[in-house]
């Protein structure tokens, strides 16, 4: 760690600002060039050992390392790239350029595994005697402390700016670690027996390979189709607004990730129905900046009236909600107003997204829990899922 800590504090000004986009942008340059030269080191030393032995798993960890290399181009550029500004093409900005980047270093990994998979096949059908002296085994075997190294590097990292592909990066290293170690297991036991040992092995590190780029794949591929947010994030927002003078309540909140710590959202704020509306204005205003302020959030907020001082709201809205709670507690009552004369309770219902009951039996056992209150009450129920 004390050379991770001294690369950073000579190639990283302002390190700790992690958060920062400027400084972000060097922490993934570093993180960039130092896997590329690591890797091309261990690719050209396995390469050169593959070549001399004829093994077919030490060619496999040799490419790998290879493709990690191209990977931490990748990785570099996509830094770059998600560092440039917001233009009329792209308003959100680049940031999800990162995870782009991730998605191709994965399809690299995943084809450069099943390449290897269909050779090391071949090997085993068509065994191929190989040279394994000690020399050679202890050669790969100190290939290990760099991968050990650029493991801890590329998590601390990861870390510290909160990168998806410098983490998945990390896991790379560890697989190419575990496979490194099958394939010395390997050399040293075809010393010992005619089995063909390489094949097996260079069989078992492709796998190694396509697995971990089909981990890879998936990681990149969630947050472009969109997942939700981190959920102390949301309860920081919920906590933030909450705090603003005005501000009663919050839900229907839907927040959409535009890369590392920039986050588009919008919700809708329960304000006192009885200001004006320039004062709402005010408040929700007030709240947004509030937000900027203190999280990577850009938010929007919808203004819903809310009525603290009418006496029947607040009677029907205590019972509705008591019989919310014990039908399940999981539900959320929210935008709750009153048609007195068609005896109406009107409000939105936030309920998971699969449920065991259907919404048309949900209504009839709320209403049947409402009606010893009054015989004729009818619910009219929105119901709605959470983003977050």
């Amino acid at each position: 760690m004390m050379l991770t800590h001294l690369l950073i504090r000579l190639f990283v000004r302002n390190h700790a600002l992690c958060q920062d986009p400027v400084v972000r942008l060097r922490y993934g340059m570093l993180s960039g060039a130092v896997g590329i030269a690591v890797n091309l080191i261990l690719s050209a030393i396995k390469m050169t050992a593959a070549i001399l032995s004829g093994s077919i798993a030490l060619g496999a960890d040799a490419v790998n390392n290879l493709s990690d290399a191209g990977s931490s181009v990748i990785t570099l550029t996509g830094f770059k790239m998600s560092g440039k500004p917001a233009d009329n093409e792209h308003p959100f900005g680049h940031g999800r350029i990162e995870y782009v980047s991730a998605l191709i270093v994965a399809t690299i990994i995943i084809s450069v595994g099943v390449n290897f998979f269909k050779e090391a096949v071949v090997r085993i059908i068509h065994p191929v005697a190989t040279l394994n002296d000690w020399p050679l085994i202890a050669l790969i075997a100190g290939t290990l402390l760099f991968k050990v190294w650029l493991f801890f590097f590329y998590r601390a990292i990861g870390k510290k700016i909160d990168s998806t592909i410098l983490k998945a990066q990390a896991f790379d290293s560890l697989s190419d670690l575990i496979s490194t170690v099958i394939v010395l297991v390997g050399l040293i036991a075809s010393r010992y027996t005619a089995f063909p040992v390489d094949g097996v092995t260079g069989v078992v590190v492709a796998v190694f390979i396509i697995w971990g780029g089909i981990d890879l794949l998936l990681g990149a591929a969630n947050p472009l189709l969109g997942v939700p947010p981190d959920a102390e994030l949301v309860e920081n927002l919920r906590k933030c607004l909450l705090a603003q003078k005005g501000i009663h309540g919050v839900h229907d909140v839907i927040m959409h990730n535009y890369g590392p710590n920039l986050y588009f959202a919008t919700a809708h704020a329960e304000v006192d129905h009885g200001g004006d509306l320039v004062s709402m204005h005010d408040i929700l205003e007030n709240a947004e900046v509030a937000v900027a302020q203190e999280l990577p959030i850009r938010l929007t907020l919808h203004c819903d009236p809310f009525s603290n001082d009418d006496q029947l709201v607040k009677k029907w809205r205590v019972r509705l909600e008591n019989a919310v709670g014990h039908f399940d507690p999981v539900f959320k009552v929210y935008d709750f107003w009153v048609d007195e004369k068609q005896k109406t309770l009107h409000f939105h219902m936030l309920t998971p997204r699969t449920y065991s009951c259907s919404n048309e039996e949900i209504c009839c056992t709320l209403t049947a829990m409402l009606a010893k209150f009054d015989p004729d009450v009818k619910l009219a129920i929105q119901f709605i899922y959470a983003y977050v």
